[in-house]
């Protein structure tokens, strides 16, 4: 039988596997406690209907986790990094071509400045799970970063 993670397909309709819990999870790997649907709150065994604000709540949390532990970026960059983005914006809106001009620029300066960082996290001995920990993502997730820009220059 055909499985899907997709939510709306565990009814228990035409012989469907019914969904008896929900619960959120992240792209690192985590996955929050599972909550019971109580199914006699549903309508027509529509889980649209279902209120799953207590994963959002606990994905909510989880992030907030990681971002705590996360290694923190300098006030004066967050702050220019948050002014590109405006004025990206705008001119997204108002030159797109020009918009694209200058992510390009962006693109080629992420690629020299990420190859430099990461050629130099591996000479600082830094391991994946060390760098997962402080960007906020998974293991295999940081050593395909780590490769991604150090072949990339």
């Amino acid at each position: 039988m055909h499985q899907t993670s997709e939510w709306w397909a565990y009814t228990g309709q035409w012989g469907r596997p019914k969904a008896a819990g929900y619960r959120a999870a992240c792209a690192c790997g985590w996955r929050g406690k599972t909550h019971p649907v109580d199914c006699e709150q549903i309508d027509g065994g529509r889980l649209d209907e279902v209120d799953v604000s207590a994963s959002y709540d606990d994905w909510a949390a989880h992030i907030d986790t990681v971002d705590r532990q996360a290694v923190p970026l300098p006030d004066d960059l967050t702050n220019t990094l948050g002014r590109l983005e405006d004025q990206l914006s705008r001119l997204a809106d108002q030159a797109p071509v020009a918009a694209l001009r200058a992510v390009g620029e962006l693109e080629r300066l992420t690629r020299s400045i990420g190859h430099r960082a990461a050629h130099a996290a591996e000479a600082d001995d830094l391991s994946p799970e060390t760098i997962g920990k402080a960007l906020g993502l998974s293991t295999s997730a940081a050593r395909a970063r780590l490769t991604h820009y150090q072949l990339r220059h």
